[in-house]
């Protein structure tokens, strides 16, 4: 059963004569318990997604069009303190960098009691305690006495650890994570990614994870879905996605992953040509064009629309349309 679902967000900011669309139509579900992927370059729209969802588009920036229900109830319709009943307590976000996300001049203690105050009628003592607990549950050792700490005085594993301690303090039923690993090293990494599974496992959560790090998302998650420029290209699951990827965009993010033993050209890693486009001069037609080895006729011409190539995969690319052919020698 779906617990969020988008349907054709756009989301624009003033540029010119004509508004910026930094996300375009974009749709996506995620299911009770589910752990998605949202993957891409820097400047692909994954983290405005994600603050859309919040309904925290920065000004002057807008969301013009589209739908987003979440377990029944549409966000975009909610006032202002409808929605402050739903953010944080309902949905949590985990910021990419805790320490500006944390208020360095509080405990940790004193914020996570501040969140439970907040959003559940707990007493003082009550929320001293379940602050405890919550340092206790992301495995932050000593957690009666950590509580007591200043952020400075954390490392950046704890940090993270507490940043996820103080987003369930509300007991939310989706967790948004902004690159939750992005700043730590590959030990502390895995242990975050454990304990985000755990948690899965043992609160009930779903989870939309934004990330760069394909390999993060193949250790995680059921789905993927794959944004470039705005638009998302490609969808699967993470098996199918891994085994056959469809669109040239994730190909070209998957190539360029290292691999023990790969014979590289003088040590350098494969790449893909050029840059995401900047959104106020987006490329005609589909904006992965210019960059793509598998363009042909009709890509500079119009966008193409999101083909279903089997249950769960789907492709934003002509290769597949059944009406617009194959380029010469390619095998369909």
């Amino acid at each position: 059963m779906s617990l969020l679902t988008i349907e054709d967000l756009t989301v624009e900011f003033p540029g010119g004569e004509t508004p910026v669309r930094v996300i375009e139509n974009v749709s996506l579900e995620v299911g009770k318990g589910e752990f998605v992927g949202l993957v891409g370059e820097s400047g692909s729209g994954k983290t405005m997604t994600a603050l859309s969802i919040m309904r925290l588009v920065p000004n002057p920036g807008k969301i013009s069009t589209g739908r987003i229900s979440f377990a029944g109830e549409e966000l975009l319709t909610k006032s202002d303190a409808e929605m402050r009943k739903v953010r944080g307590a309902r949905i949590g976000m985990i910021f990419q960098e805790p320490m500006t996300a944390l208020n360095p001049v509080f405990t940790i203690g004193f914020q996570i009691v501040e969140a439970l105050r907040v959003h559940r009628t707990l007493s003082m003592a009550e929320a001293r305690k379940e602050a405890v607990r919550l340092l206790d549950l992301v495995a932050i050792p000593d957690a009666a006495q950590r509580v007591k700490d200043y952020p400075h005085q954390l490392s950046g594993g704890q940090r993270q650890r507490a940043m996820i301690a103080m987003t369930l303090a509300c007991e939310p039923e989706l967790l948004l994570a902004d690159e939750p690993t992005t700043a730590l090293d590959v030990t502390i990494q895995a242990q975050i990614l454990e304990l985000l599974e755990r948690l899965r496992h043992e609160l009930g959560l779903a989870l939309l994870l934004i990330t760069h790090d394909l390999s993060v998302v193949a250790e995680t998650c059921d789905r993927v879905l794959v944004m470039y420029s705005g638009r998302l290209v490609e969808e699967a699951s993470v098996d199918h996605l891994f085994a056959q990827p469809t669109h040239p965009y994730t190909q070209g993010l998957l190539s360029a992953l290292p691999r023990l033993g790969q014979p590289h050209d003088r040590g350098h890693l494969p790449s893909i040509p050029g840059q995401i486009p900047d959104p106020a001069v987006r490329p005609s037609g589909c904006v992965f064009h210019p960059r793509c080895s598998e363009a042909f006729e009709p890509c500079s011409g119009r966008e193409p629309p999101l083909y279903s190539l089997k249950e769960d995969q789907s492709s934003r690319c002509f290769l597949y349309s059944p009406t617009e052919g194959q380029p010469e020698g390619l095998e369909s």
